[in-house]
This record gives structure tokens, sequence and C-alpha cells, in this order.
């Protein structure tokens, strides 16, 4: 009981110093954490004892994790219970704090997998049927018995792919025991010099003789794949290049929060999504390019739209601010001091050659984590307009073809609390921005 009592002082230990400090910092510092914040040491799980007999197969919780599952794990840190508001690395909301009407509080650029927890239906037009935006259709279902995140029912698999839906978790995606890293010469490894630090952050050290940095944000690289899984699903594409600033967990009332996405991005989403953006899976319809070559790039046209793109019916901007966290793009570099110049700076810049060739990713479009709309993209991409009337939704009328069953504040949730006066009031898709040469 003792030893129980002590995994649970660790770990409640391990998350308050994680709370206090963020970044480069923080609990995992690039690599891995203290183990005893995520295991229990000797065959027993807080408040029982696993098996004590050495022959017979350990009673309590696998790999001696101190939760049900690996997801349940990374939540017992990532997501707490009172926040007032997005706080620092929580990636997830209680059920109970984001009741009907009521967003997720949770902002980071991956978005808030409480947004699972939700479904809508309405109404779009008189004499129509009922139309839904279930809840496991807003992103990822990681499966955490401990926090009720369940399998997705419907997408057995990956789309694009063969990652069984059963096994999904946060550790799917990032590698709990933070072996990649980032080396002097840009190369990405499992082993070489010690990790000193995050890698994430533009506040982060640089790689050099006296060390690495971890990989972006823990994301496995090539050859990983979950214990629990079969080497059948080891990636085949490294981490991307890509920066965050500290303070990534915020409203964007005021301010875009810019996360300086380099290259690689949608290569590393292909690790489990391999044919999604392709011809050669007959089961799949191709998508919108995705990438750091071919038609993903951003030709000049393009780039001219993005830079001189507002919102519909104003095309007055210019490059130096037109940057916008709901339609973020590629740089098409992995020079980390450019990355790191352009996540520090508020406002920031558009698109442009000089910093190297900008690209659709797969984050143009979408949320890691999940988001407010189905297929957990950045914007509602199933409606004719993103703001009617001035509203992002018809709250309270009888139909709703525009705001689709979501509250004016959980609409507004959603687009990370970005004002629907910054849009006209009739505002268009938000495909726009880089395309609207083309209507």
């Amino acid at each position: 009981m003792v030893i129980a009592k002590k995994s649970i002082l660790t770990l409640w230990v391990a998350c308050l110093v994680s709370t206090i400090a963020t970044g480069a910092d923080a609990f995992h510092d690039g690599s891995v954490a203290e183990c005893e914040g995520c295991h229990t040491m000797h065959n027993s799980s807080p408040g029982s004892s696993g098996s004590v007999n050495p022959l017979a197969p350990f009673t309590g919780n696998r790999n001696l994790l101190l939760a049900s599952d690996p997801s349940s794990v990374c939540l017992n840190c990532h997501q707490q219970a009172g926040d007032l508001g997005p706080t620092a690395f929580h990636v997830s909301t209680p059920e109970s704090e984001a009741p009907a009407g009521v967003p997720p509080k949770q902002l980071t650029p991956g978005g808030d997998f409480g947004w699972l927890r939700k479904s809508y239906s309405w109404i779009p037009a008189f004499g129509q049927p009922a139309s839904y935006s279930y809840g496991e259709r807003h992103g990822h279902n990681i499966v955490s018995a401990d926090y009720g995140f369940i399998a997705d029912a419907t997408k057995t698999a990956a789309p694009g792919g063969s990652y069984p839906a059963l096994s999904l978790s946060c550790i799917s995606c990032h590698d709990p025991h933070g072996r990649y890293r980032r080396n002097e010469d840009g190369s990405i490894t499992e082993t070489s010099k010690p990790v000193k630090g995050s890698g994430s952050y533009a506040t982060s050290p640089d790689p050099g003789s006296d060390g690495a940095v971890g990989a972006y944000r823990l994301l496995g690289g090539v050859g990983y794949y979950p214990k629990s899984q079969s080497n059948v699903l080891a990636f085949s594409n490294p981490p991307p290049a890509a920066v965050a600033p500290e303070d990534y967990n915020r409203s964007e009332n005021v301010s875009v929060t810019r996360v300086a996405y380099g290259s690689g991005m949608s290569q590393w989403c292909q690790n489990c999504h391999p044919f999604v953006h392709g011809d050669s899976d007959p089961t799949e319809v191709r998508r919108h390019p995705a990438g750091n070559s071919g038609e993903a790039i951003l030709d000049a046209n393009m780039l001219d739209d993005y830079n001189m793109y507002l919102k519909t019916g104003d095309l007055s901007g210019f490059q130096a601010t037109s940057y916008f966290s709901l339609v973020p793009f590629e740089v098409g570099t992995s020079d980390y001091a450019v990355l790191k110049g352009i996540a520090a700076n508020t406002p920031t810049q558009g698109p442009s050659s000089a910093d190297g060739q900008a690209a659709v990713m797969c984050l143009t479009c979408h949320r890691a984590h999940a988001s407010g709309w189905d297929s957990a993209t950045r914007w509602n991409s199933k409606t004719e307009n993103v703001v009617y009337n001035g509203n992002y939704s018809q709250q309270g009328e009888m139909y709703q073809p525009y705001g689709q069953g979501r509250t004016e504040v959980e609409a507004a949730g959603a687009y990370y609390d970005t004002p629907a006066s910054k849009f006209a009031l009739m505002q268009k898709s938000l495909c726009n921005k880089c395309h609207i040469r083309d209507n």
C-alpha cells in the first residue's frame, strides 16, 4: 500500500511540475519523462496489487501503467478538471464541463478531444429531414477507458490505411519514451547524443555538440509502432519540421496563434493514411493534394490569393500580416532559424517564396486531435456560409443550415474565439483563402 501511495504522489508531483513549467522545461523535456509519472514500479497499481505469482501474468494494469490504458495515462495529466479556460498542455475537457451548448475549453492547435463527445442535429430547411453531426466524426477517436473515449464505431480502420480503430491511442502518434531526436546535422534518429531539451518551441535550444533535441511533439519516426501493435504498422516517414510558440493554448479573439509548420507534415500523416491523397488505392477517392511537392505547392496566383484575401469581398490584405490560423500552410523549409523567427512573431506573415516553397498540408484544413466540425476540419466545410447575417449560428431558429445545431458560443469556440465580425456578414468558405481566383 505504501508503494501505491508513493506512485500516486509521484504522479501528482510530475503533473504539478508540468503545470508550473511549460515548453522546454516541462515534464517530458523533449524526451522520456520520469518513469514513475506513467508506470508503477513494483507490480502494483494505485489501490490494488498485481499478481504475486511470478509465473502468472500480471493481473493489474498492462505494462505497469498508472491507468487502464495508454491514452488514460496521458490524460492523467493532459486533462484536468476545473480549468477556467485554455491551460498550457491540456488537450481535453471533462464531459461535465462542456455540457450541451458549451464548447470544450482547450484551444491548442491540435484541438480538444472533448469535441468527440458532442453530437448535433438540425433541420436545414422546410420539408427537409434532420441532419446530424456525430461526435465520432469530429476527430481522432482515441480509446481511453478511464476518461470515456471509445473507438470509432463507423470507421474501423484509418481512412486510406489499415491502422485499427480499436487500437488508436495517444501513443499511436506520440512516442511516450521520446526516443526520436533531432541532431545537429538535421537528421532524426533514435540514438545519438542525449536529448538536452524539447525541440518543439521557438524558444527551444538548438541541437549541437552538447546534445540533441526532441522530435516535434514527441511524434514517432521511421520504424515507430506502439509495443501493443505489430511492426507491420511501423512508420515509414520521419516527424515533421515545425516549431510552436510557448503560449500555444490560448484564445484567438485578439490575435492568432502561429505554429511554424516547415515541411513533412503530410508525409508524416501518411504513416497511417498512406492512400488518402493518392490514386493507388481503388477504395479511396482522390482528395485535395497535400505535401511538399507537386500540386500541393502554392503557385504564384495562390500565394497572391492567400496574402490578399481577408474575407469575402475584401482583397486588401498584404503578405506581412496575412497569416490566418484557420488556414495554416507549410512554409517549405526545415531551417529552424527561419521557423523560430516565424513562430515568434505576432502579427505574422503569409506565405513567401523567400522562406521556402509554401504548400498545402493535412493541417491546413484539419486539426490533429479534434475540432467542432466533421472530419476535424478547422472550419465548417459542409455549409455554404461560415458566417450568415453576421453570426456563426442561427441559434433559436427553426431551421439552421449554417450553424448546424451549434449555439453561437459553441461555434465561436470551434473557431477559437475568432470574432464573427472579423468575417463578412455573409462569409463564404475559407477555401477561398487560396482559391479566390477559382470562383
